[in-house]
C-alpha cells in the first residue's frame, strides 16, 4: 500500500524518540545555595585559616560555588566578584573581609511583558546628582557610586521602579531590570501575547516574534521565521511555500522583507519550502500588515523585518543542530567588553543523504503534477528523473561599542541554492537537462548614537546583490536556453528621534535607494539574444509624530513619506504617502485601533509560467517603467477591536485595500492574459477574527479570515472578476500543550479553493486557425479548485546533557491525513495538438526529526 513505506519510517522514528526520551532521565545535579557565613566556617576548617568580618556585612548573602573551584584563592576570587567585597590576606592564616563602600554597576532595562529593551529610560542614583539614560540596547553603566544607595528607574508608560543597588549586585554582572507597564487597571493590557510564547501583538498593531522565547506551533519543530508568520490571521501561502507569502490577498513581491535593515530579494531554500534565514541568530521579527511607520517604504502588502541581537553578549553562547534536510551551527562570542561577534551557518545534506523528508520535498518540487487529456485519459509517459541539489546560508555580525552612547554594527549574509536536474522520457528516449544557481549576497552597516537623553539617531547603509542563472539543454542536445535575473541595490537610511516631552516624540529621516535590475535571455537555435537593464533611484524624506497619553487611554502615530522616484530613461514621479496608527481604550479590557496607509513600490516579479526557470523558480524581478509596468500604489484602511481578560483574547479587524498599477504578467495568470501585460488593479475587502484561550500549560485558538478579492482590468471582458488569490474563507484551529519538558501541538487548516480558468467545452475549446493552435478559454477565473484541508502535528522534548549544555529533540508530521490537495490547475496544448490538463498537488504526509544542543 502507498502508506506502508512511510509508516515504516514513522515507526522507526517514533521508536527512536521513545527510546531517547525514556533514557534521558539522569541529569547532573547542581550544588544547592549556601549561606555565606556558615560556608566561610567550612573554609576555615578545610584550609586551616581564619576570617575576620562584620556579621551585618555578610548577613543574608547566599552563594553557590562551582564544582571546578578547588583552591582557596579561586574560591575567594569568586566570592569577591559575586558580592563586590574585598578579601585581604593579613598573614599565612588570617584574612580580613570588608565590604566596598563604592562600586561600579551596569544593567539592562527591559519590558517586563515582552522583555524588549527600553531605550531612553532615566536611571537615577537616589541621594546623589548622578543619572543616566539607557542606550538603544536598554543598557546603562555607573562608576564609583554609593553601595548603600538605591536606583530610581522611570520611563513613559511604565511604573517607576525603586531598587537597592545592593540587591542588583547580588544578581551578577549587568543584571536585567524589568519594568512593568503602567495600566489604569492592573489586570488590563493592551499588548497581547497570543497563540504561543514569543508571539505578541503590540500596541501599534504590529506582530512581534521573539525567537528565543518561541514555544511550538503545529508542524514546526524549529522556529522557521517565514513559516511561523503564516500562523497569523490574514497571512498564508496558497502554494505551501515561504517564497510565496500572501498577505491580505497580495502577491509575494508586495512584501518588503528586511534582514538587519537590508532588503532581501531571496527568502527561501528548496524552492520556497524552507526559510533562508537562520532563526537561531535572529533575535526579533516584526510584521506590519497596515499602519506601517513612515520610515518604511516599499511593500504595498506588508513589512517583515528581521533583526539579529544588537547587544554584545556577556558570555560565550552557541548551539548546533540537524534535521532530515540540513544541519546548522551558530555562536555569539564576546571578544572584549566592547567587541562582539555573531555568526550562523547552515548547509543541506540533500546531495549526499536521502531521507523521507527530502523525498517528499523533491516530489513536491518536481513530481507534483498529474497530466490528463481533454478526454480525461491520463498521459502515462514514463519519466526517469535525477537531481543533484544543495543549499547553504551564512550570516555574521560584528558589534563594536565606541562608548556607551555610540555603537557600530556590521552585518553580512550569503544565501545559495544550486541544482542540476535531468528528466528522461523513457518512451520517447529524450532527456532534458536543467541547471540553476541562485545567490543573494548582502552587507550592511549601522551607526547608532544617543546624543542626549532626548535625541538619538540611526544610520543604516547597505549593498545587496541577487543573481539567478538558469540553463536548459533540450532533448535534441543542440538547442540551449540561458536566462539570467540580477538585482543590485545600494541604500542609505538616516533616522532621528527626539523626545519632546513625556507624551510626545518626533521621528524624522531620509532614505536613498538605487536599484538596478538586469534580465537576459539567450537562445542558440534559433539565435536570440535579449538583455534588458534598468535603474531606479528613490529619494524619500519622512516624518512622524508619536503620542502616548499618561494613562495609555490613547496612543497614536501620524506621519507621511515623500517618495521622489526617477528612472533616468523614462519618468520622474513624486508620491506622498500618509500613515496613521491609532489605539485607544473603549472600556475596561476593550481597546480599538484605526489604521491607514498609502504605499508604493517600484520592483515587481514577473511570473512567466511557460519560459520559466525549470518550472520552479517562475519569478523574475523587474523594475517599473511607468509604461508597460507603472509604479504600484496601494491604499489601505482598517478598524479593529481587541479584548483580553484572564488570558482570554478576542480580536477582530475589518479592512479595505486597493492596489493599483499591477500587470497580468505579475499575477500568475494561466489563461490568454498570461503574456498580454494588461494594466489594472485589485480590491480586497476582508475580516480577520481570532479567539485564543491560554492557560499555564496550554493554548487553544480558532482563527477565521474572509476575503473578497477582485481584479479590475478595463481591457479585459468582464472588467471585474475574482483575483487569482481570491480565497474567500480560511479557518485554522490549533492547540498547544506543555507537560514538564515536553511540548505538543496539533492544528488543522481549511480554506476554499482558489479560482482558475477552464477552456470552452467540446470541440470549440481548441482554435486551430492559429499556429500553433490556441486554447479558447471561458470567462477568467470562472471555476474554483476543490477545498483545501491539512492537519499538522509536532512535539519537542527539552532536556539537559550537563549543567551547561541543553538539548532538545523534535518530531513533526506535515499533512497527517495524507490528503491530496490540489494547489493549481491549468491547461496547455501538447505536441499532438491536444489540450492537456496539469494539476499541481500539495505535500504528502511528511515526517521530520530534529536534534539540537545549546550552551
Amino acid at each position: 500500500m502507498p502508506g506502508t513505506h512511510y509508516n515504516k519510517h514513522f515507526g522507526l522514528i517514533l521508536g527512536f524518540l521513545f527510546f531517547l526520551f525514556s533514557n534521558i532521565n539522569a541529569q547532573e545535579n547542581q550544588q544547592s545555595s549556601l549561606d555565606l557565613i556558615p560556608y566561610l566556617k567550612t573554609l576555615e576548617n578545610r584550609f586551616n585559616v581564619k576570617f575576620s568580618y562584620i556579621n551585618k556585612d555578610l548577613k543574608g548573602l547566599n552563594i553557590t560555588i562551582p564544582e571546578n573551584l578547588n583552591t582557596l584563592g579561586q574560591i575567594l576570587t569568586f566570592i569577591e566578584d559575586a558580592f563586590h567585597i574585598d578579601t585581604e590576606k593579613l598573614n599565612d592564616r588570617y584574612y580580613a573581609i570588608t565590604k566596598n563602600d563604592r562600586v561600579d554597576l551596569c544593567g539592562v532595562v527591559l519590558d517586563n511583558f515582552a522583555e524588549n529593551t527600553i531605550m531612553g529610560a532615566t536611571v537615577e542614583v537616589l541621594g546623589t546628582k548622578i543619572a543616566k539614560i539607557t542606550d538603544p540596547n536598554g543598557s546603562f553603566t555607573f562608576k564609583n557610586i554609593p553601595r548603600e544607595a538605591s536606583l530610581k528607574i522611570r520611563y513613559l508608560g511604565y511604573i517607576t521602579k525603586y531598587i537597592p543597588i545592593e540587591k542588583l549586585l547580588l544578581q551578577g554582572e549587568c543584571p536585567k531590570i524589568l519594568l512593568a507597564q503602567h495600566y489604569e487597571q492592573l489586570d488590563e493590557v493592551f499588548v497581547y501575547k497570543y497563540l504561543t510564547s514569543g508571539i505578541i501583538k503590540e500596541k501599534d498593531a504590529s506582530i512581534t516574534l521573539n525567537t528565543a522565547e518561541f514555544g511550538i506551533l503545529p508542524g514546526l519543530i524549529e522556529p522557521d521565521i517565514l513559516q511561523t508568520v503564516q500562523a497569523l490571521p490574514g497571512i498564508k501561502s496558497i502554494d505551501e511555500t515561504v517564497s510565496d507569502i500572501n498577505v491580505r490577498g497580495g502577491t509575494n513581491d508586495q512584501n518588503l522583507i528586511l534582514w538587519n535593515g537590508i532588503k532581501m530579494y531571496q527568502s527561501g531554500h528548496f524552492f520556497g519550502l524552507i526559510s533562508a534565514f537562520n532563526p537561531y541568530q535572529t533575535d526579533k521579527v516584526t510584521i506590519y500588515k497596515n499602519g506601517t511607520p513612515s520610515n518604511f517604504g516599499d511593500g504595498v502588502s506588508s513589512v517583515i523585518q528581521m533583526e539579529t541581537g544588537n547587544a554584545i553578549p556577556e558570555t560565550w553562547e552557541g548551539g548546533a543542530g540537524f534535521n532530515l534536510i540540513s544541519g546548522d551551527v551558530f555562536a555569539e562570542i564576546p571578544v572584549t567588553n566592547k567587541l562582539g561577534v555573531q555568526f550562523s551557518a547552515r548547509r543541506s545534506a540533500t546531495d549526499f543523504l536521502s531521507t523521507p523528508t527530502y523525498k517528499q520535498f523533491i516530489n513536491r518540487a518536481f513530481q507534483d503534477s498529474e497530466i490528463t487529456l481533454q478526454n480525461n485519459n491520463t498521459v502515462d509517459d514514463e519519466f526517469l528523473r535525477d537531481e543533484e541539489f544543495f543549499f547553504y546560508d551564512f550570516s555574521g555580525k560584528i558589534l563594536y561599542d565606541l562608548n556607551d552612547y555610540h555603537k557600530i554594527r556590521l552585518s553580512a549574509i550569503h544565501i545559495k541554492n544550486n541544482l542540476k536536474f535531468e528528466e528522461t522520457n523513457i518512451d520517447a528516449n529524450e532527456t532534458n537537462t536543467s541547471l540553476l544557481r541562485q545567490d543573494n549576497i548582502s552587507v550592511g552597516g549601522q551607526f547608532l548614537s544617543q546624543w542626549t537623553d532626548k535625541f538619538s539617531s540611526h544610520l543604516n547603509i547597505y549593498y545587496s546583490k541577487y543573481n539567478l542563472d538558469a540553463q536548459n539543454i533540450f532533448a535534441n542536445q543542440v538547442q540551449q536556453l540561458f536566462q539570467n535575473n540580477q538585482v543590485t541595490e545600494n541604500a542609505l537610511k538616516f533616522d532621528t528621534s527626539y523626545i519632546l516631552n513625556d507624551q510626545f516624540s518626533w521621528s524624522n529621516g531620509y532614505q536613498y535607494i538605487e536599484t538596478g535590475i538586469t534580465n537576459a535571455t539567450i537562445i542558440n537555435q534559433p539565435d536570440f539574444n535579449s538583455r534588458i537593464k534598468g535603474v531606479i533611484r528613490t529619494h524619500a524624506p519622512y516624518s512622524q509624530l508619536n503620542y502616548n497619553s499618561y494613562d495609555n487611554k490613547f496612543v497614536g502615530k501620524v506621519g507621511a513619506r515623500f517618495n521622489f522616484i526617477e528612472n533616468l530613461d523614462t519618468f520622474k514621479k513624486l508620491l506622498i504617502e500618509p500613515r496613521i496608527n491609532l489605539n485607544f481604550k473603549l472600556a475596561n479590557y476593550l481597546r480599538a485601533e484605526v489604521l491607514g496607509e498609502f504605499k508604493s513600490q517600484t520592483t515587481n516579479q514577473v511570473i512567466d509560467l511557460e519560459q520559466n526557470f525549470l518550472g520552479i523558480e517562475k519569478r523574475r524581478w523587474i523594475l517599473s517603467n511607468d509604461d508597460t509596468l507603472p509604479v504600484t500604489e496601494s491604499k489601505q484602511g482598517s478598524v479593529g477591536l481587541n479584548y483580553e481578560k484572564n488570558s482570554f483574547y478576542v480580536g477582530i479587524e475589518g479592512f479595505i485595500k486597493n492596489v493599483d498599477g499591477i500587470s497580468t504578467s505579475t499575477q500568475g495568470f494561466q489563461n490568454p492574459y498570461q503574456f498580454s501585460g494588461e494594466i489594472g488593479s485589485y480590491n480586497v475587502k476582508g475580516v480577520e477574527f481570532l479567539i485564543n484561550k491560554k492557560g499555564d500549560n496550554y493554548s487553544t485558538w480558532l482563527s477565521y479570515a474572509y476575503n473578497k478579492n477582485d481584479y479590475m482590468f478595463d481591457s479585459i471582458v468582464p472588467h471585474t472578476f475574482p483575483n487569482n488569490l481570491d480565497i474567500r474563507h480560511m479557518v485554522t484551529f490549533a492547540s498547544t500543550y506543555t507537560y514538564k519538558n515536553l511540548k505538543l501541538s496539533i492544528g488543522f487548516n481549511y480554506r476554499t479553493g482558489k479560482p482558475f480558468t477552464e477552456p470552452v467545452e467540446g470541440d470549440e475549446g481548441l482554435d486551430e486557425s492559429f499556429f500553433p493552435p490556441r486554447i479558447n478559454f471561458q470567462s477568467p477565473n470562472n471555476s474554483r479548485l476543490p477545498e483545501y484541508f491539512r492537519g499538522d502535528a509536532s512535539a519537542i522534548y527539552n532536556f539537559s546533557i550537563s549543567r551547561t549544555i541543553r538539548a532538545n529533540a523534535g518530531l513533526s508530521i506535515l499533512n497527517i491525513t495524507n490528503r491530496k490537495n490540489t494547489l493549481n490547475k491549468y491547461y496547455r496544448v501538447n505536441e499532438n495538438d491536444e489540450i492537456e490538463t496539469i494539476e499541481n498537488f500539495s505535500l504528502g504526509i511528511t515526517p521530520n526529526v530534529s536534534f539540537r544542543v545549546s550552551f
